[in-house]
C-alpha cells in the first residue's frame, strides 16, 4: 500500500469514528464501570490507540452485555481495520439491542456484508440506510454505489465464468508474497515482485528447454536496492527494457516515480527517472508499455483526473521525449480508484483494476476494448469467480489471448500471495497476437547488426512497429495481430534493405512463433533484393495501394544511400504467352520506376527492365512456385 493510500485510510477511519462517537455516546450504559470503560475507549480512539480501544470496549460489553453503543463502536473499528467478519457480528448485536441507535449501523453492516461477499443481506441493509431521511449527498452517492455493486454481485454469482487457476509452482512462489507477474512476449521470462521482511524487490525466472520454470533469482544489476522499494513494473515485448515504480528515491520528483532500465547482457543497467512530464510531485506508478514500445500507460493521482487514482497515457516522440500525459477519461476512469493497467499486444484491449465500476468488492479486474473509431468501450467485469469480494489486480495476458497470470491467496499455495495462471474465458480474451522474433546479421561475417525495423499493415499502410534492432545482438521482437498481412522491412546504411510479407490469416497458426534470421548484404554492384510487398491485379500493371510500404522503403533506401544507382526488374511466371509476359513485366517495372520518379528520385539514378518469364527463382509447376516467380526486384548497377 502506498503512503498516500495509508493516509487516506487513516483519515477515513478518524472521520468515521468522529462521526459516530457523538451519536452513540448519547446512549450510555446504566452500569457505571461499563460506562467508564467506554469513556476510556473514546479517549484511546482520539489518540489512535485502536488495540487498546478494542480491549476497553470488550471490557465494557463484558460488564454490560446490552451496551449497544459499545458494540457499535467495536463494529466501526473492526470495519476500518478490514476485519469485516467481526464488524458484522457487532453491528448485528446493535440492531438486535437497539436498532434506532444510529442509521450508520445499517451502513456499516451493509458495507461489511458486501466486503465479505454476502450480497443479498448487504443489499437489504444498504437499502435500509438509503431510506434515511435527510441523508447527505455524499452518503447517498456512496450508498448508491454499494447498492449497484451488490446487485451486480448477486447476478454474477448466478452466472459464474470458467476458472481453474493453477499455481505457478515452487520455483516462482515461496512462503513470502509474490505478485505483479509480467512476462516477455515469448513467455519464456517472468519478472515479479517478492515482498520479504517488508521489503519489495524484483525476482526473475526463465523456462528451460522443457518449458519448466527455473528457480527464481534476485534480479541482477542496478534495479533492486537496499534502501528503497521497487515494484509495479512492465517489460518491453523483447525483454530488453524494464519500466518500474520506485518510491522515495533521492532523485525522485514525487513520492513514487516511474523509472526505466535496460538489460545489459544478463544484468540490468542503472535506472533512469523518466522525469517530467511523466513524473510529478504527486504519485506515478504501475507502468504498462504497449507493444509498439512507444506508448506508456500508468497510474497517477495528479490534477486533471476523474478523481482518486486514474490511468493516464503518454507517447514517446521521435526525439526521445515523452508527450504530456493524457487522462483516459470517464470511459475508463471513475471518481474512485483505477490501477494496474495492462495493455495487450493487440493494442486494443486494456485490462485494469477498479473499485469504481460495478464489482464484487474492493477492486475487480475489468476489460475494455477500443472500437473502430479508437474510443474505449464501456469496461466489462471479468466476472465471478475470477473476481470476488477480495482485491484483484495486476493481470497479465499471453500474446495469443488464451492464458492469464495473476496473484492471489489460495489454500493450495506456497504461502501468502502466490502467482497463478488460468485459461482466460473466451469472452474476456483480446484479439490474438503472434510475434516476429528476428536477428539481423551481416551476410558475409555473421556479425550481429543494428538496423531499422518496421512492420506495416499492408491493407491500411499503418506502421505498427518502428524500432531499432538491439545494438549488441541485432535482435528484435515485433507483435503481429492475427487476421492481416504485414510487410517487414529492415534498413541499414551501406546494406541492401530487406523486404518480406507475412500473411497471418490462418487460425491454425495462432500459437506459432515466427523466428527468423535475416542476413543483410552489403551494397555492391550486381547485388539484388526482392520487393516482396509490391502488388498488381492479375494481368494488370497499376500498382495497388498496399504496395505503398515497399515503395516508401525503397525511397528511404535510395535517400540513405545517395550514390547508389538501381535497375527495377519485373518478372512473371510462365503462365500464358511469352511475349505477353515480357511486355507485362516491363510495364510493371516501369510503374515502380514512375512512382520513384514522382517521389523525387532523379532519373539518372534509375532504370527499369522487364524480364518476363526468363529468370524464375522457383519451379513453375506449383502455385507457390509461380507466386515466387511473379515478383519485382531491384539490382545495384552503380
Amino acid at each position: 500500500m502506498t503512503g498516500a493510500m495509508k493516509i487516506a485510510n487513516i483519515l477515513l477511519l478518524l472521520f468515521s469514528l468522529a462521526y459516530t462517537l457523538p451519536v452513540v455516546a448519547q446512549r450510555g450504559s446504566g452500569v457505571r464501570r461499563a460506562q467508564q470503560s467506554f469513556d476510556k475507549a473514546v479517549s484511546q480512539l482520539t489518540n489512535q490507540q485502536y488495540d487498546l480501544a478494542i480491549a476497553s470496549l470488550e471490557e465494557a460489553i463484558a460488564l454490560d452485555a446490552r451496551f449497544a453503543a459499545a458494540y457499535q463502536q467495536l463494529g466501526d473499528i473492526y470495519r476500518r481495520q478490514k476485519d469485516y467478519g467481526r464488524a458484522v457480528d457487532n453491528y448485528r448485536q446493535v440492531i438486535q439491542l437497539d436498532s434506532t441507535l444510529t442509521p450508520l449501523t445499517w451502513f456499516g453492516l451493509g458495507e461489511s456484508l458486501f466486503l465479505t461477499g454476502n450480497y443479498p443481506d448487504a443489499l437489504m441493509a444498504l437499502r435500509r440506510y438509503r431510506d434515511t431521511p435527510g441523508l447527505a449527498s455524499e452518503s447517498q452517492r456512496r450508498t448508491d454505489k454499494y447498492i449497484a455493486d451488490c446487485t451486480f454481485g448477486i447476478k454474477a454469482l448466478r452466472s459464474p465464468v470458467p476458472f481453474s487457476p493453477r499455481n505457478a509452482g515452487a520455483a516462482i512462489n515461496s512462503p513470502d508474497d509474490e505478485y505483479f507477474p509480467r512476462l516477455t512476449a515469448d513467455q519464456r521470462t517472468i519478472i515479479f515482485t517478492r515482498k520479504k521482511d517488508n521489503r519489495e524487490n524484483f525476482f526473475e525466472s526463465s523456462r528451460d528447454s522443457s518449458g519448466t520454470w527455473r528457480e527464481a533469482v534476485f534480479l541482477r544489476g542496478q534495479i533492486n536496492s537496499d534502501l528503497y522499494n521497487e515494484g509495479a513494473h512492465c517489460i518491453s515485448p523483447d525483454g530488453k527494457y524494464l519500466f518500474f515504480t520506485g518510491c522515495n528515491r533521492p532523485e525522485g520528483l514525487g513520492s513514487c516515480d516511474i523509472y526505466v532500465s535496460r538489460r545489459e547482457g544478463d544484468r540490468w543497467g542503472t535506472p533512469h527517472n523518466l522525469g517530467t512530464p511523466v513524473n510529478t510531485q504527486g504519485w506515478e506508478a504501475q507502468p504498462a508499455l504497449a507493444a509498439d514500445g512507444r506508448t506508456l500507460y500508468f497510474v497517477s493521482n495528479r490534477r486533471g483526473g476523474q478523481g482518486g487514482y486514474d490511468i493516464w497515457k503518454t507517447s514517446l516522440e521521435s526525439d526521445g521525449q515523452w508527450q504530456a500525459p493524457e487522462n483516459l477519461g470517464p470511459a475508463i476512469n471513475t471518481p474512485y480508484d483505477e490501477s494496474s493497467p495492462y495493455i495487450h499486444a493487440d493494442n486494443r484491449t486494456l485490462y485494469f483494476a477498479s473499485n469504481g465500476w460495478p464489482g464484487l468488492g474492493n477492486k475487480d479486474i475489468f476489460k475494455s476494448k477500443k472500437d473502430s473509431s479508437g474510443q474505449w468501450e464501456k469496461p466489462v467485469n471479468l466476472g465471478y469467480p475470477i473476481n470476488d469480494h477480495h482485491e484483484q489486480s495486476a493481470l497479465t495476458v499471453s500474446m495469443n489471448g488464451g492464458q492469464a497470470f495473476f496473484s492471489t491467496r489460495r489454500t493450495d499455495g506456497c504461502g501468502g500471495l502466490d502467482i497463478y495462471t488460468f485459461e482466460l474465458p473466451i469472452a474476456s480474451r483480446p484479439h490474438p497476437v503472434a510475434y516476429l522474433k528476428g536477428v539481423i546479421i551481416d551476410a558475409e561475417s555473421g556479425t550481429p547488426l543494428q538496423a531499422g525495423v518496421t512492420v506495416t499493415d499492408v491493407a491500411s499502410n499503418l506502421v505498427l512497429y518502428d524500432e531499432q534492432a538491439d545494438y549488441e545482438d541485432g535482435t528484435f521482437l515485433a507483435p503481429l495481430p492475427f487476421g492481416k498481412t504485414y510487410a517487414l522491412h529492415i534498413n541499414r546504411p551501406g546494406y541492401l534493405f530487406f523486404s518480406e510479407s507475412y500473411p497471418l490469416d490462418d487460425s491454425t497458426k495462432i500459437n506459432d512463433a515466427y523466428e527468423i534470421r535475416i542476413p543483410l548484404s552489403r551494397i555492391r554492384v550486381g547485388t539484388s533484393a526482392t520487393l516482396s510487398n509490391i502488388f498488381f491485379e492479375t494481368d494488370r500493371y497499376t500498382l495497388l495501394p498496399r504496395s505503398k510500404s515497399d515503395l516508401e522503403q525503397l525511397i528511404k533506401f535510395l535517400n540513405l544511400n545517395s550514390k547508389v544507382r538501381v535497375e527495377i526488374g519485373g518478372h512473371t511466371d510462365n503462365t500464358g504467352n511469352e511475349a505477353y509476359n515480357q511486355q507485362l513485366s516491363e510495364n510493371r517495372a516501369k510503374a515502380v520506376y514512375d512512382y520513384l520518379r514522382n517521389a523525387g528520385i532523379s532519373a539518372s539514378r534509375l532504370t527499369y527492365k522487364g524480364y518476363g518469364q526468363s529468370r524464375p527463382t522457383a519451379r513453375n509447376d506449383t502455385p507457390e512456385g509461380r507466386q515466387l516467380n511473379r515478383r519485382t526486384d531491384f539490382t545495384i548497377i552503380e
